[in-house]
């Protein structure tokens, strides 16, 4: 088997793993507040983690650090990004919220264009327009307004589905300045072994104490959700992220199948209809960073051949 297809195989591993982990976190939303859903998703995440890198041979060697403060900047905005997503779950059906969350990426382009100054393309602004129109789509059944009962409820889903992706993008341009000088394990430990400090900020707001059966999923949904990562940094250390990249949204088909046998959901067409613009929008700004990719690199190529 190829590098690229034991990449691909590893990716789509890792979307089954973060299905579980969702999953097991819908269950349990409507007895555990998210800020202590949000400890157990760090706390216990972080033992798939160790465990890579033990087997990589580079722990505890890979967590050396010359930016303390870039991590605690970069888990701050992370943080508060996850809590916003568990948020949202407890308050959307999961293929309404997962369809909301793919808007990320295309803050991304908004957000690397404005604070790493990176040259965005009138075809990527093009397709970035379009996903939000796929976004608006999805958030027409949301945002019918913030009254009592369940429109109200799946208002306030939406807003955090979208801050939370708002800030995931946000996050991802703190990742990559940080990736300059740090390594990948250290990103990830760094921001789990924070999120796990920055969640008793939720504590006076009302953490409960729950039963056996709630305290089994926390925990397996944070251990589900290490391996994901694992499972993810493999993908990418096998094959180019512009490969790996697109096979995020397969995500959708789990989260569609998993929230129907558990939980009934069905999604709608207007879920449905945005979720195929945003992903096809997704996809041609990661094809379209590939293909400049590769002609930037002929550039320097012919500059390097050419006598000075």
């Amino acid at each position: 088997m190829s590098p690229t297809a034991a990449g691909v195989l590893f990716k789509l591993a890792s979307t089954i793993a973060f299905a579980i982990m969702l999953t097991l976190i819908k269950l349990v939303s409507g007895r555990v507040p998210p800020g202590e859903i949000l400890f157990f998703r760090s706390f216990f995440g972080i033992v798939p983690v160790i465990v890579y890198l033990a087997v990589l041979g580079v722990f505890p060697a890979s967590l050396a650090t010359t930016r303390p403060l870039g991590h605690v900047r970069r888990s701050l905005v992370g943080t508060a990004s996850m809590f916003c997503w568990f948020t949202a779950v407890s308050y959307l059906p999961l293929p309404d919220a997962t369809a909301i969350s793919y808007s990320g990426p295309l803050f991304g382009v908004c957000f690397a264009a404005l604070l790493l100054h990176e040259r965005v393309r009138a075809f990527r602004w093009g397709a970035v327009g379009i996903g939000f129109l796929g976004v608006l789509i999805v958030l027409s059944e949301q945002m019918g307004g913030f009254s009592a009962g369940l429109q109200g409820d799946r208002a306030i889903g939406a807003a955090c589905a979208l801050a939370s992706a708002m800030l995931g993008a946000v996050a991802a341009v703190t990742v990559r300045e940080l990736t300059a000088t740090e390594t990948t394990g250290a990103i990830v430990f760094y921001f789990l072994a924070c999120g796990s400090v920055f969640s008793f900020v939720t504590l006076p707001f009302g953490w409960v104490v729950p039963d056996l059966a709630d305290v089994a999923m926390l925990i397996v949904a944070g251990l589900f959700g290490g391996i994901g990562q694992v499972l993810m940094t493999q993908s990418y250390r096998l094959a180019e992220a512009s490969v790996i990249a697109p096979f995020d949204y397969i995500n959708m088909i789990w989260i569609v199948i998993i929230s129907y046998m558990v939980f009934g959901d069905v999604p709608t067409i207007a879920v449905l209809a945005g979720s195929l613009v945003v992903i096809a929008s997704g996809v041609f700004v990661v094809w379209r960073e590939r293909r400049l990719g590769i002609l930037e690199a002929k550039a320097k190529a012919r500059s390097a051949d050419t006598p000075t």
